[in-house]
């Protein structure tokens, strides 16, 4: 008669054998059928045709109307508007440039009280519509605002100087003041990545401010100038708002000149070559700054 001990040692390894780990244990079989990856894209396929594709090809086909191209690339009120809309874009990046680059460097580098303030204000700057810009101008230096209102109670004059907002420099003026922040934003945000290093080594080795500038700073900010000025570039040529609310009437745009063909003159198919043309110009732009931004690493 073996003891108690042993009969459990006898049985342990029948329980071990049913409940190890090397005990086959029956799953039922599902069977999923992946679905195909075509499925999901038609969802936002079909909200891009019905929102952007087919208005789109709407404009491109009223655009082909009989002598529509001709009649409107051989006016002198087009060519009038390409030069003016391809000079202020131009014009304006290159003012937004050197600004946002020696407002950026001062944020970056020189320490004053409420920098990183500032720095915030420029992420929320960015929000504000264009036309809330142009309106703060306005109220400024339009032809009754604060600094006519001011010339005119000191020298009692009827009218004030300031006038230039309704000409094509107070046009660039409002379009700097708007779109220099979009250059500073990725200057910031590269110079947050320089090694202060470099900085203190040139400025050990007696380097004055602007050659640092000139030859540490500048350098490293070159792709951040190149991928913002690109972006400002863009959103210039496409600019409407600030056009219309400084009042500018000498001024006329490519998007301005949509709007007085379709809406004052009801000429619909010029009205769509011209937004032809004007979508092309911004896809090619479009390109070189996706382009320029690859590169950047942006």
């Amino acid at each position: 008669m073996g003891s108690p001990a042993s009969g459990l040692r006898e049985r342990r390894p029948a329980t071990d054998a049913a409940t190890g780990p090397s005990a086959p244990v029956e799953r039922p079989s599902t069977t999923r059928r992946a679905t195909p990856a075509w499925v999901w894209a038609l969802p936002p396929v079909a909200v891009l045709a019905v929102v952007f594709l087919y208005p789109l090809a709407l404009v491109v086909q009223e655009s082909l109307a009989p002598g529509a191209y001709g009649d409107v690339l051989a006016s002198a009120s087009f060519r009038q508007a390409l030069v003016t809309t391809v000079w202020l874009a131009v014009a304006s990046t290159v003012g937004c440039l050197v600004l946002g680059f020696v407002l950026a460097v001062v944020i970056a580098f020189v320490p004053f009280p409420g920098g990183k303030a500032v720095s915030k204000f420029i992420d929320v700057f960015l929000s504000f519509p264009s036309f809330l810009i142009t309106l703060a101008l306005l109220f400024l230096y339009g032809t009754v605002g604060m600094a006519n209102g001011v010339w005119t109670d000191v020298t009692g004059d009827p009218s004030g100087p300031f006038r230039f907002l309704a000409t094509p420099w107070g046009v660039l003026l409002a379009e700097i003041t708007y779109f220099t922040p979009f250059v500073m934003r990725p200057l910031l945000a590269a110079f947050s990545q320089m090694e202060t290093a470099q900085l203190e080594v040139a400025s050990s080795l007696g380097a004055r401010p602007l050659r640092i500038v000139r030859r540490v700073i500048l350098p490293e900010a070159l792709p951040a100038l190149a991928a913002g000025g690109s972006l400002v570039l863009v959103m210039c040529l496409n600019e409407f708002g600030i056009v219309l609310f400084t009042g500018a009437k000498g001024v006329t745009t490519l998007p301005m000149l949509v709007y007085g063909k379709a809406i004052l003159e009801s000429d619909y198919a010029a009205a769509c070559v011209v937004a032809v043309v004007n979508v092309a110009l911004s896809v090619g732009l479009y390109v070189l700054y996706r382009g320029v931004s690859r590169r950047a690493g942006a």
